[in-house]
């Protein structure tokens, strides 16, 4: 062990970022903008405003400004519980015996235990700040719609939450979090809006999926006075809020003088990998530094590795804009035995054009050896990772042996987003010898791709 090096790299509260940093400004080629499904125009701020919050819609459009200054409201709220520590990986690097060094920023130190937080004081600052009652959200494990809760209750706005209904059943736990903190929680599909009926009639029986939960959630919203809607993954303001993770991450192996080779976060929506790379990219576009990025997604939900990058609807019910994304198809709805969330149909579109453009690399894994690592992971560093977060681990693992067979001293940091305490059903499940892997196969990822809508742009 280092003697120059802590086990854990703390920032002091000084050190903690004052702006999120907006990728955007440094890309030679921006995120195509999100398009209007009847004019196939650009959408404007004007028709942004029907759905989300003024100075969201603002952030959302910026591509040029490259750091946006946090709001104290907002930075004193941060301060609870950041700056997050980086870690190293002693024990798992001894468990291994390998030469590399692994470093994990750890974001589950918060009462939503996970990154989620980042964004969530965030939009829902910017609502109230607008004067509104309420927001209304989709979620997937629940990790977004507890920390969404848990904002809005310090805030004193009512929160609506529309919850994909397998992680309604399976996390009942996560659920009653966000009825503790005042939320309200539906499970989606549900026969309280339109197009929920309509999807229960097209797809009897469904577990849901983010693309179901979306259109509920706007539905909702687009019925209620007072009320915004609000995402916590896939849209560039969310990416912006969550570069505090990355910010603090190169600030901390900065302190040290570490340089990071290899920079692993699993890939839903994109939001904890976006906030967690977005400043290593910068460097990379300015031409400063290089580092291999890899985005790690599940086998049975592959937008990156097997969809199509290509305009598509941001949810099921086709309700709201089409971005272009490397997408799965709108109506696309992982097996229902994926445990986990990382279950959208599509990806963030800053980080689909960063993929496109070769800046990144990307892997799917199945989940039983997820779980696998998780397991191997939580007996040696003492945390029990959320199932999204095990994903990295996984790949963080793999590079780590690799290492071990190479001689190569290479430094891995990767995300771990959160804790997997209120998913103990789907660890009770792997340790029952009760999980199995589903990878769609190539016909019903054509099925659904056959509805991408046709644009050509």
């Amino acid at each position: 062990m280092e003697k120059s090096i802590p086990y854990k790299i703390y920032l002091e509260e000084s050190e903690m970022p004052k702006a999120w940093y907006n990728v955007r400004s440094d890309m030679k080629n921006k995120p195509a903008p999100l398009i209007n499904p009847g004019t196939l125009q650009p959408m404007t701020a004007e028709e942004l405003a029907g759905v989300f919050c003024d100075e969201l819609i603002a952030q959302e459009l910026d591509d040029t400004t490259q750091y946006i200054p946090i709001p104290e409201e907002i930075l004193g709220f941060y301060k609870m519980y950041r700056p997050s520590p980086l870690v190293r990986a002693y024990c798992l690097e001894e468990k291994l015996k390998t030469p590399a060094k692994i470093y994990y920023k750890f974001e589950g130190n918060n009462t939503s235990g996970s990154h989620k937080l980042n964004s969530a004081i965030a939009q829902a600052y910017y609502a109230k700040k607008q004067g509104l009652k309420g927001v209304t959200t989709e979620t997937g494990a629940g990790q977004w719609g507890t920390a969404l809760s848990m904002a809005c209750a310090y805030l004193g706005l009512d929160c609506k939450v529309y919850m994909v209904k397998v992680s309604y059943e399976q996390k009942p736990f996560r659920r009653e979090v966000m009825r503790t903190y005042g939320a309200t929680v539906t499970p989606s599909p549900s026969d309280t809006t339109e197009i929920g009926r309509k999807i229960l009639a097209e797809h009897p029986g469904t577990t849901g999926s983010l693309g179901c939960a979306i259109s509920e959630a706007v539905e909702a919203e687009l019925k209620l006075d007072g009320y915004k809607y609000v995402l916590g993954s896939v849209l560039n303001q969310v990416l912006l809020h969550q570069t505090v993770i990355g910010l603090e991450t190169k600030a901390a192996l900065d302190k040290y003088g570490i340089k990071a080779d290899m920079i692993i976060g699993c890939a839903g929506g994109g939001s904890n990998l976006g906030g967690l790379v977005s400043p290593f990219v910068g460097e990379m576009l300015r031409g400063e530094n290089n580092y291999q990025i890899i985005a790690v997604e599940p086998a049975s939900c592959p937008s990156f590795t097997r969809g199509k990058f290509a305009y598509d609807f941001c949810d099921t019910g086709k309700v709201c804009p089409l971005a272009k994304m490397y997408t799965l198809g709108s109506n696309f709805i992982p097996s229902a035995n994926h445990a986990g969330g990382l279950r959208y149909h599509g990806m963030s579109p800053i980080l689909s054009q960063l993929y496109h453009d070769g800046l990144m690399e990307a892997r799917s894994v199945e989940q039983t050896a997820v779980f696998e690592a998780a397991t191997q992971f939580a007996r040696v560093e003492g945390i029990l990772p959320a199932p999204e977060s095990s994903h990295a681990i996984r790949v963080a693992i793999d590079e780590a042996i690799k290492c071990r067979e190479t001689g190569e001293e290479k430094t891995i940091v990767f995300g771990l987003t959160g804790t997997g305490y209120f998913d103990m059903v789907a660890y009770e499940k792997f340790n029952n010898g009760e999980m199995s892997d589903y990878i769609p196969t190539d016909e019903e990822l054509q099925k659904s791709f056959d509805t991408l809508p046709k644009v050509d742009l």
